[in-house]
């Protein structure tokens, strides 16, 4: 388990890792350094399957296990011991989640983990492979589906001539050849003045999103701001014109798309209450509105719309992902059973398609520095009880909520003379939050923890807009801060 704090996780590992923050790939670049070192690569798959593997070797001369241990204050005797069991072990799965992307290098900090995969021929068998954990439902399915700036459905590039004449032909429509724009780049369109509406669909980027304080004044700054949304959320709040949607675990026909990529059904179980309606139906509406008539399709007509153009869902029909409880992409076709894991076809004699690449990445620090004037390492996720931007789960009591803190360990509240519950200032570059402290043994000195469930304490005030320029991610999980007392500390139990 590799996780700056020692969680509830943590406490069922047989090995933690408490890393600085910040400092994954020079983590996995010393486990590969020790993995080469002792010989434990699996030499016929690298030189069957990947390629730039020299490059890569190169880059690892420097992070020997003392080099490693500098930058990530991990003892190298753990880091050579995880690495062995690694690259020793039958079978081994790398997990991750958002503290692996949310930084200014997060491509980077994924490629250092698949290429300890690679080096080791964890890919493309049974138990073995990458997995990011995704932190909300269906992510992987919108994705699948399109909701990438550069992707058509099933991953097809935009500028690839021929794939976007076969959707053209489909939609009867001209594609721009160009990718679109990610959230961030939005943003900073507005700030620009050159992107001057806006239509958001089922996320809260005010709360969400870096830098509230900038969030929240590009969003006022729209001429036209529109949101679809089955609640009221801060962000609906700011716009000129609200559009009630239905449920989609409930109220809706449709699929869903797990992390496995495993496609399954969703069934209509309830009618959307009030004036609350499909989104299938509110978007086709807007395109009528707009000139351009869509039809009164059903869930099914525009999946077996895509099964057309996406080759890796063709062999989806709704009968047969009812008849198999789901399954998984890609599935060529109707007798297809769909690929249990990926990659498997880098095993194959010869490789069918392309190798697997190595990428040479190296180690760099957060943005945010640390310094006397914010000596603090502030990191911020989610908490057990709680779902994201808190709209859905805010609602409901639960016996584990506590309500925003500023968690830090036990060492810096007897530095700073703060006690359990006690409220606080605190404060980043870009401004600050009053909170009420909260005791947690399982941070160590130095590193301090927060949400952005609760929209009472505005977390994302204090989180900095570095963002990573392939993925466009903001680095939520490194900001420097510092606590201050006030002069009349309030008590909260």
């Amino acid at each position: 388990m590799v996780d700056p704090r020692r969680t509830a996780t943590a406490a069922w590992a047989d090995t933690w890792l408490g890393l600085d923050v910040g400092s994954d790939i020079a983590l996995s670049n010393g486990m590969a350094h020790e993995i080469l070192e002792r010989g434990l690569e699996h030499r016929e798959f690298i030189e069957h399957a990947t390629i730039g593997f020299a490059e890569y070797r190169a880059s690892l001369d420097s992070y020997t296990p003392q080099v490693a241990t500098r930058m990530t204050g991990v003892p190298a005797n753990v880091i050579g011991e995880v690495a062995r069991a690694y690259a020793q072990a039958d079978k081994a799965l790398i997990c991750w989640t958002l503290g692996i992307t949310e930084h200014h290098n997060a491509v980077d900090n994924v490629f250092a983990l698949i290429n300890l995969a690679l080096l080791t021929g964890k890919v493309g068998r049974y138990g073995c492979g990458l997995n990011p954990l995704r932190g909300q439902n269906n992510v992987q399915g919108g994705g699948d589906m399109g909701a990438i700036p550069h992707h058509l459905p099933g991953f097809q590039d935009i500028t690839d001539d021929a794939l976007r004449a076969k959707f053209e032909r489909a939609w009867g429509a001209s594609i721009p050849a160009k990718r679109g724009l990610r959230l961030n780049e939005m943003f900073e369109a507005i700030e620009r003045g050159e992107l001057r509406a806006l239509y958001v669909i089922g996320e809260n980027p005010l709360v969400s999103e870096a830098d509230r304080n900038r969030a929240s004044h590009l969003l006022a700054s729209v001429e036209h701001l529109v949101v679809q949304d089955i609640f009221l959320t801060q962000t609906a709040e700011l716009a000129d014109v609200v559009l009630p949607a239905a449920a989609g675990w409930c109220e809706t026909e449709g699929t869903v798309t797990s992390s496995e990529r495993r496609v399954q059904r969703v069934r209509k179980l309830l009618d959307p209450p009030g004036e609350a309606r499909d989104d299938l139906e509110i978007v086709c509406d807007i395109a009528r509105r707009l000139g351009t008539d869509l039809g009164r399709p059903s869930a099914q007509q525009v999946w077996d719309e895509l099964r057309t153009l996406s080759p890796m869902h063709a062999g989806m029909s709704y009968a047969r992902l009812e008849a198999c409880s789901g399954l998984q992409w890609p599935c060529y076709d109707e007798q297809h059973p769909g690929e249990l894991f990926l990659h498997a076809r880098l095993w194959e004699d010869p490789v069918r398609g392309p190798k697997a690449p190595f990428h040479a990445v190296e180690q760099e620090d957060p943005v945010d520095t640390l310094s006397d004037e914010y000596p603090i390492r502030l990191t911020t996720g989610r908490r057990l009880d709680s779902f994201n931007s808190g709209v859905q789960s805010g609602l409901y009591s639960s016996p584990l909520r506590r309500g925003e803190s500023f968690d830090i360990a036990p060492e810096d509240a007897e530095r700073y003379g703060v006690a359990e519950g006690e409220r606080v200032r605190v404060s980043s570059r870009r401004g600050s939050v009053t909170v009420p402290v909260h005791v947690d043994p399982g941070l160590r000195p130095g590193l301090a923890f927060m949400t952005f469930h609760f929209d009472d304490v505005a977390t994302n005030v204090l989180t900095i807009e570095a963002n990573d320029p392939k993925s466009g991610t903001a680095e939520f999980k490194a900001s420097a801060v510092r606590l201050e007392k006030l002069e009349s500390p309030m008590q909260v139990s």
